[in-house]
């Protein structure tokens, strides 16, 4: 079986002849290049990397890694154009008040490795989102025909050569289509505060904008799977959740965002795409059943965090519906060979359930060794087959 074979099989509670092994990357900027100052990599390696491309797959081997679960076909989803960034401050410190894409004032302090504080946000009204954001939130083919398809050594944009790579789906690895974000990237634009007190003080605008948003998400697909493109699933990105529970009110997300992905996932439906995964950190056990009776199947990465996530009370509570990549303790790989160990033993009754492909449950971060994931690798190897 080939390792697209493999992780499908998994996903579909099919018999496979080993466990692929997978990974969500790595903290971009950092992880690899302290792994290239320590002679592991080269440094042109390092900087070459990214999800699905070429050196991907180079290091992804080195290490023992099958395959990336992040490798697929992005279109654009968000602002287009997005906002041209620039300086709003200098402060004594060093630090920078700077306008990002998004139309949002962040902090950039020194030497800073972590997500930048937001201080302001351009969008707060009806006023402001009519003059800086609903046209730059207009459907195009553009968003569809300038991105970039990464497959088989070969990165080239849609319309020129991506497309047929597309259609011939000839590739050894699971290759996915990323269907956008439905909230999450509405949470970006107004911030988390913003979108809380938009809800109460314009309800309508509020749901325009989620409406707005979800049919830029519908088109894209739309367009891509009419044109005859293939791929093996599909994935949504949110990240709306933290260590206590969703960023959101489940109920408001259920009623204002679940249409969304429910005509979303029919669509997919339409052309046979049956593994929806979904990208949230954080504590996600409210919103999962939400995205399963709107057609999201598949839990991505299933953050452990320090409240112990797992898919197995899920499966417990809704069966073999729900599926899972990830929610392997990626910690592990800054500590020794026995953290190691133990969490391979964790992982050995969730891979028993069916339905789930082990992954580090985030991007693997500076502090991890390359070592240990590489022990990693080949303990899992001689673990699951």
């Amino acid at each position: 079986m080939t390792n697209r074979e493999r992780a499908l099989a998994v996903l579909r509670y099919q018999p496979y002849d080993r466990l692929p092994l997978v990974h969500f990357g790595f903290w971009s900027g950092h992880t690899l290049q302290k792994w290239a100052a320590e002679g592991h990599l080269p440094v042109a390696e390092a900087e070459a990397w990214s999800d699905g491309n070429e050196v991907d797959a180079i290091i992804s081997e080195r290490l023992g890694f099958d395959l990336n679960w992040q490798s697929m076909f992005i279109a654009s989803h968000c602002l287009h154009p997005g906002f041209e960034s620039s300086v709003v401050d200098e402060l004594e410190d060093g630090s920078r008040h700077i306008l990002n894409g998004n139309g949002v004032v962040v902090v950039h302090r020194p030497e800073a490795g972590s997500i930048p504080a937001e201080i302001d946000h351009l969008l707060k009204d009806r006023s402001s989102w009519e003059q800086h954001y609903r046209h730059r939130l207009e459907w195009s083919e553009d968003r569809v025909t300038s991105a970039i398809v990464c497959r088989g050594g070969q990165t080239v944009r849609f319309d020129e050569g991506g497309l047929e790579i597309l259609r011939t789906a000839d590739w050894d690895t699971p290759y996915g289509l990323h269907c956008g974000s439905l909230f999450g990237q509405i949470r970006d634009i107004l911030g988390l505060t913003g979108s809380a007190y938009l809800l109460a003080d314009d309800e309508a605008l509020f749901d325009e904008i989620v409406q707005v948003v979800g049919d830029i998400c519908f088109r894209n697909i739309e367009y891509i799977l009419q044109a005859g493109a293939r791929f093996d699933f599909a994935h949504f990105w949110e990240d709306i959740c933290f260590k206590n529970g969703p960023l959101t009110v489940p109920s408001v997300f259920a009623e204002k965002v679940g249409p969304q992905y429910r005509r979303i996932t029919r669509l997919l439906s339409d052309y046979d795409i049956d593994i929806v995964s979904l990208d949230s950190d954080g504590l996600i056990d409210t919103l999962v059943p939400i995205w399963l009776e709107n057609g999201v199947n598949t839990m991505f990465p299933i953050e452990v965090g320090t409240w112990g996530a797992s898919i197995q009370p899920w499966r417990q509570l809704y069966g073999e519906q729900v599926r899972g990549v990830g929610g392997m303790n990626k910690n592990v790989f800054a500590r020794d060979r026995a953290a190691v160990d133990a969490e391979i033993q964790r992982l050995r009754p969730l891979v028993d359930l069916g339905g789930f492909l082990p992954c580090p449950d985030h991007r693997i971060a500076p502090d991890g060794e390359w070592e240990l994931v590489r022990y990693y690798c080949s303990r899992m190897r001689e673990v699951f087959g």
